[in-house]
């Protein structure tokens, strides 16, 4: 099954983005076939300000505590974030 994870980052924390950006690209590098889509939400300035990702997890659950996991959450980096459950209909991500 598939889930959406979105998420925004607390205010002014573009600086403690940059500074969890390695460790959190580690974690989505680890979710091996798991990870389906993943990228950032960007400001009128086109600065990261929020984040995007779609994963395959057996359950809400599962999904919930790939979550977790994640250093910009366990970092504080989001001020808000939901995991949904979610299907892949249309997918032009190859042009």
């Amino acid at each position: 099954m598939q889930f959406a994870i979105v998420a925004h980052d607390q205010p002014n924390a573009l600086a403690q983005r940059l500074a969890v950006r390695p460790d959190h690209l580690k974690h989505i590098e680890s979710l091996g076939a798991k990870m389906l889509l993943a990228g950032p939400f960007l400001d009128a300035k086109g600065d990261m300000c929020g984040s995007l990702i779609v994963i395959e997890a057996a359950d809400l659950a599962e999904a919930e505590a790939i979550c977790a996991r994640d250093p910009y959450v366990t970092e504080g980096l989001f001020a808000t974030y939901t995991v949904t459950p979610f299907r892949l209909s249309i997918n032009n991500t190859a042009k």
